[in-house]
Order: C-alpha cells, then structure tokens, then sequence
C-alpha cells in the first residue's frame, strides 16, 4: 500500500488556528462574564455592558467557537487520533457540542433579550463562566491526554490524511469567517462541506489500513509460484 505524503507544515497550521480560535473562544467568554457583571452590578452602565456583550457574542465568539470545533474535527478525522479511539477526545467532542449548541439556542438569545431591555441576570454570568472552565478543562486534555483508549476502538489505525485536507482545514474556516462577518451572523457552509468531505475520505483511508482477509483479496499479496 502507497501512504501519501502529508506537509507537516499544513499540519501545523491547522493545529495553531485550532490553539488560537480556542484561546479566543474561551478569553471572550470571559470577556462575557465581565460584562454582564458589570450591567448587573452598576445599572447606569447597564445599557452599554450589555449592548457590547451581544455584539461580542455575534461578532466574535460565535465564529471563534465554530472554527475550535471544525479545526478540532479535522485534526481528529485527518490523523490517527480518531474521533472516538480515544477517550480524552471523546469527552473534548461532547463539551465542544454542548457549548455549541447551549451558545446558540440559550446564551445568544439571552445575551440578544438583555441588549434590548439593558438588564442582565446571574445565569447569564454562570453559563458564560461555565463556558469559560469547560474551555480551559479541554485544553487540560490536549496536553494531558489522560484515560486509554475506547472500548470500540478500530484495531486499524487510519493513516494521516493528504496534505489538501489540512489545506482545507484552513482555508475553509477564513473563508466562513469572513462570510459571516459580511452577512452579519455566523456562517459555517465550507466548513460543513469539508467535515462531510473529509468523512469520507476517511473512510477510505479506514479502508486501505485495514489488515488483508479472505474477504478482501485485493489488499492480500499475491502468493508466491511454486518452486520446481
């Protein structure tokens, strides 16, 4: 089997906009939680804590928190860490999902409601700084990396995809970046296309690494000719 050939530094790329997005995810979620205290604590400022709370939260964490997750995708798709072979990136999948979705279905519209009324409440405060200690909790995991591997774990470990996957890695997050910012709401498009991309890109990968069987001929080597 022929393994291609992937750039370290295309790598790397991917790996620093995924530590910068997460760093500025988690600083504005903080940035959050100094705002609306501020409106809670000095109603004359309220007005504007809360106003600039909301912008923050449409302008700049709810793209920041889309790039975390599709980067984070993509390194785990793209190489042999997998998306559910090891324990630590599972658990770091199912908290970046749970602040997805609790940031746009509770926190945003709540930030959007106290832009309009100038008033902020302490669950506000709490899930933004719950946000916060979530965020700082998985970047504990990328360094440590504690637990074993998953029960379910593939006995196959995929090779590291082709250099054009972490290309896209970058391009695409940029490119949905400034797509946002020019519509005026977050727009995750070329990242969802990639994710589905590179899915089956995996699969193939999957495919080629798993060891030769009596049902898969094509990848066992051919047998030897007899010797006269």
């Amino acid at each position: 089997m022929t393994r291609t050939k992937t750039s370290p530094r295309r790598r790397q790329a991917v790996v620093w906009l995924h530590v910068v997005s997460s760093v500025a995810w988690m600083s504005q979620a903080l940035a959050l939680v100094v705002l609306m205290s501020l409106a809670l604590t000095r109603p004359a400022q309220a007005a504007a804590a809360t106003a600039m709370a909301d912008r923050l939260d449409s302008v700049l964490l709810a793209p920041m928190a889309n790039v975390s997750a599709f980067t984070g995708l993509v390194l785990a798709g793209a190489t042999a860490w997998g998306y559910f072979r090891h324990w630590w990136v599972l658990t770091k999948f199912a908290l970046t999902f749970i602040q997805l979705y609790a940031g746009i279905f509770l926190l945003s519209p709540a930030l959007r409601e106290s832009a309009d009324t100038a008033t902020a409440t302490w669950p506000q405060i709490a899930g933004a700084s719950l946000m916060a200690s979530a965020l700082s909790f998985q970047a504990w995991l990328s360094i440590a990396k504690p637990g074993k591997r998953t029960p379910w774990s593939p006995a196959a470990k995929p090779p590291t995809a082709p250099t054009w996957v972490f290309v896209a890695g970058v391009a695409a997050p940029v490119f949905d970046v400034g797509a946002g910012l020019a519509a005026g709401y977050p727009l995750p498009a070329l990242s969802l296309v990639t994710l589905i991309v590179l899915g089956l890109e995996r699969r193939g990968r999957r495919r080629r690494a798993q060891p030769p069987t009596a049902r898969n001929p094509r990848s066992a080597p051919a047998a030897s000719p007899p010797v006269v």
